[in-house]
């Protein structure tokens, strides 16, 4: 019997490297589209035919008419925000109560949870880790301390479960004199969307992940946010609440890791963040302003400024190595089709030492060596195939090959599905 093939496709920088355009490309030669990891602080912003549309939680395959979508175990669920999100994809057209299974074992988001978000955020001071308050972080909190609400419990005796996790948080923002709060509208709606969720086939993930392998199909898993903010692997302790790496795919989804075949890493020809923490090749001058205003860099979700600055090959080496990336994707070449120079960090100085390896903490003492290319100062976004780039834009995509030793198979030029050229 043929063994289906499962693909992994991850952003390799800090999150929002257009990770959902790049599903919603790739998903036409796949049978299953599956989302391993985060929450709804993650939006992939897809665009075609002159729609943008946000996705929090839904994988980005749900607009490939007859692809069955999963939201695995790996991911933490807020129901009132999946409802909305649904019901505006329902509106559109889209049919998704045949075609998007959510696991049983995904745990729930819960109104306190946001709650406790602000309150633990509040209490940091100036150390602020710059969450978007969605309740992520507490509820991946509760899920290792065995204490979480899963979407399977929703099946029988909720409200008791339900009131009884409540009144834990309760009792926890009481002891950190947090009481001004109220979520009265916010729980209403919150019982609502268990409501909602309810009409949607709630499965074992892993059994439906491995039944659709064993009958020879394949499977694209698709993360959320970015490797630089992996708990273990990223900018700890700016980084959000679970593993964004290759491995996540593993456990978010039941998946044996020999399983796994393709691993796409997608990266941007430059480099943003969003939110505090480290970003060693961050400008702070024009030419990162004039990035942001070019490449419409604000949250998908929080409509927050990114931080933007040059493309940093020591955290995108790091990235390739720890994820195991076969074939690199790099998103929004045509922001830099403007600019006469073009940087590259090719390696950090810690504290006056030359390295290129990512350091244990990249917090202090980081100073980026760059390397200088030439522009290709030519407008690509109506290009059609590789053929046409400019020279000087095929000498950065080899110089960034021969410095990651991976190839470059996909090289976005626009937000439109169709400005995509695949490389021979």
């Amino acid at each position: 019997m043929t063994q289906g093939k499962v693909d992994v496709l991850l952003g390799l920088q800090w999150g929002d490297e257009g990770k959902g355009k790049v599903v919603d490309v790739l998903t036409p030669k796949y049978d299953v589209i599956a989302r391993f990891q985060g929450g709804p602080n993650a939006g992939h912003t897809l665009e075609f035919n002159g729609e943008k549309y946000v996705l929090r939680s839904i994988p980005s395959g749900i607009f490939q008419g007859g692809k069955i979508n999963i939201i695995g175990n790996g991911v933490v669920l807020a129901p009132d925000l999946f409802m909305d999100e649904a019901k505006d994809l329902e509106k559109s057209g889209h049919d998704l109560k045949s075609r998007l299974f959510i696991s049983k074992k995904a745990h729930l988001i819960m109104p306190t949870h946001r709650v406790l978000d602000a309150a633990i955020e509040a209490s940091k001071g100036k150390n602020k880790v710059g969450t978007t308050g969605k309740g992520i972080g507490p509820t991946y909190s509760d899920k290792i301390a065995r204490t979480g609400l899963r979407v399977g419990d929703i099946l029988e005796n909720f409200e008791e479960k339900y009131a009884a996790h409540k009144a834990r948080h309760e009792e926890t923002l009481r002891s950190m004199n947090y009481t001004d709060y109220d979520i009265t509208e916010v729980e209403k709606k919150w019982l609502e969307g268990i409501e909602y969720i309810k009409q949607f086939k709630l499965v074992d993930s892993e059994h439906e992940i491995n039944k659709v392998l064993k009958a020879g199909k394949s499977i694209l898993c698709e993360g959320a946010q970015g490797t630089m903010l992996d708990v273990d692997f990223g900018s700890y302790p700016f980084v959000t609440s679970s593993n964004t790496i290759c491995a996540g795919a593993c456990t978010g989804l039941g998946l044996g890791p020999n399983k796994i075949g393709e691993v796409y890493g997608i990266m941007k020809a430059y480099c943003t963040r969003v939110g505090a923490g480290p970003f060693p090749t961050e400008l702070f001058d024009e030419t990162g302003k004039k990035m942001r205003d070019i490449g419409h860099e604000y949250g998908a979700v929080t409509g927050r400024e990114r931080r933007c600055g040059w493309i940093d090959l020591v955290a995108l080496r790091y990235s390739i190595m720890v994820n195991g990336v076969t074939k690199l994707i790099m998103m929004k070449s045509d922001v830099l089709d403007d600019f006469p120079t073009i940087k590259a960090c090719v390696a950090y100085k810690v504290n006056g030492v030359e390295t290129p390896d990512f350091p244990y903490s990249i917090e202090e003492g980081i100073e980026p060596v760059y390397k200088e290319l030439k522009g290709w100062q030519t407008d690509m976004t109506k290009f059609t195939s590789e053929d046409q780039f400019p020279q000087e834009f095929k000498d950065y995509i080899k110089f960034l090959e021969e410095q990651l030793e991976t190839p470059i198979t996909i090289i976005s030029i626009g937000p439109d599905r169709e400005q995509t050229i695949v490389r021979k």
